[in-house]
């Protein structure tokens, strides 16, 4: 934290458990905050895992401020368009980025999810990530937060932060506790609701001549809807890949909770089962997808459920939760540092407080980018008669006047880092308003006042 030397007030030590963008992004920001933290990874090396990735004004106003916007360019390209086609690559239509960045002073970036990764970490000191630490068990006592880990670690600290995914070992160890109280939600032990199973991989081509869109500067997104529930895209990134997407929609609740019981049997066979279904589809670049699949590691392919829940518990005693996904876990990211940069004391009374200005600022945030999110996956790839109706009327019967009053609604949330200056709206569209902190205004008029 700035001006320590007119500030007494006790440093939190922070433990961020969980090495993904959310738990990185909000290490970043502590680092520009001067605050002792240290991340915990339960991989015993960060794996280059996932496919394309988008980021728009919701985030980038943040990438700004931490000078990491020019890196994130470098390793993205704009992305005009989403193409979407039929099983025989038929053209359904687009849906066109048309006005955006007149509209929100930024641009729509397409990039390998791994680069995004690879920009955050090296934002860090490399002493700072701990790898191999898969944590146990969390204990509350003496004012301090312990975390043990399976290597026989123990670590201890002010506040403890789960950044570990949907399914947080930390999550699930308060709930277990706050089960055990009786004060937990019952909302919070239903299971997710499970609609697609996905597989992604990032492809380097061996010939790249086979496919010119590797020299565009602007990324396609190209999707097709296959039929038989299924459905897959392709991307063009910088650095000469291709990224790739598969996924199976389930037909029912039964079905989608017979697949998360099988979980657990996921393994190298259960992927190449996947990918054989796939293998000899059209990929909408030309070829088949099968060319992709042998131009990717296989130990980078990954696949995962797409599962949706709201949880109604984000912390308890000493400890938070952020959230899952990309753009929703580094505003997640944001908004926390902005509120434990306003923490008066390291005592339990001020940590509590500034834990529930962080739900209240982003809970309802997060529950209605939630359902956007889930409407739009469904409407764009989902299979049902209802979801090609919807589909249809998207791509073919909605004026450009009505997507550009959804695309400013959509982008008029921007959180930014307090206690950096904020970066001014260059766009048309409107912008909610966000002051500085308090603590910021203070810090600024005292260093205004000793020039």
């Amino acid at each position: 934290m700035s001006d320590n030397d007119q500030d007494n007030r006790k440093l939190p030590v922070i433990l961020i458990v969980g090495g993904g963008l959310g738990g990185l992004m909000l290490a970043g920001i502590l680092e520009r905050m001067g605050v002792p933290y240290q991340v915990f990874e339960r991989a015993t090396k960060i794996k280059p895992l996932g496919s394309v990735m988008a980021l728009g004004p919701n985030i980038l106003p943040a990438f700004e401020q931490l000078g990491i916007l020019e890196g994130l360019k470098k390793i993205s390209n704009v992305s005009p368009s989403l193409e979407f086609y039929d099983k025989d690559l038929k053209k359904l239509g687009s849906v066109l980025m048309k006005g955006q960045k007149e509209l929100t002073g930024y641009d729509n970036v397409l990039f390998a999810r791994p680069k995004l990764q690879e920009l955050l970490l090296k934002q860090l000191p490399p002493e700072k990530v701990l790898l191999g630490k898969r944590v146990l068990r969390i204990v509350e006592k003496d004012d301090q937060v312990v975390i043990h880990c399976a290597d026989n670690t123990v670590y201890e600290g002010d506040i403890l932060i789960g950044a570990d995914g949907a399914h947080s070992s930390i999550r699930q160890c308060i709930y277990k506790e706050m089960d055990e109280m009786g004060i937990l939600p019952k909302s919070d032990l239903k299971d997710f609701t499970i609609g697609f199973t996905i597989m992604v991989g990032v492809a380097t081509p061996s010939d790249s001549n086979k496919f010119p869109q590797l020299q565009s500067q602007f990324s396609y997104l190209t999707s097709v809807i296959g039929g038989n529930r299924k459905f897959w895209n392709v991307c063009n990134v910088p650095g000469g890949q291709l990224c790739w997407f598969l996924a199976h929609q389930y037909k029912s609740a039964a079905e989608s909770k017979n697949q998360q019981f099988r979980n657990s049997e996921w393994g190298p066979e259960a992927n190449e089962a996947m990918i054989s279904e796939f293998r000899n589809l059209p990929c909408p670049y030309g070829g088949i997808m099968g060319e992709l699949f042998d131009d990717t590691p296989k130990d980078l392919i990954s696949k995962v459920f797409v599962e949706e829940k709201m949880f109604e518990t984000w912390f308890h005693g000493r400890t938070v939760l952020i959230g899952d996904g990309a753009t929703n876990a580094m505003q997640d990211a944001v908004v926390l540092a902005n509120c434990l940069y306003d923490l008066e004391d390291v005592t339990a009374k001020s940590i509590k407080a500034a834990f529930q200005d962080y739900y209240d600022q982003r809970y309802p945030r997060a529950k209605a980018m939630l359902e956007h999110s889930s409407m739009i996956s469904t409407a764009m790839g989902g299979q049902h008669w209802w979801e090609r109706i919807l589909r249809h009327i998207i791509l073919n019967y909605i004026p450009d006047w009505i997507q550009q009053r959804s695309l400013a609604k959509t982008f008029e949330y921007r959180p930014q880092v307090a206690f950096l200056p904020l970066v001014e709206n260059r766009g048309t569209g409107p912008v909610l308003p966000q002051m500085p902190s308090k603590r910021y205004m203070a810090e600024q008029a005292r260093r205004d006042a000793a020039v």
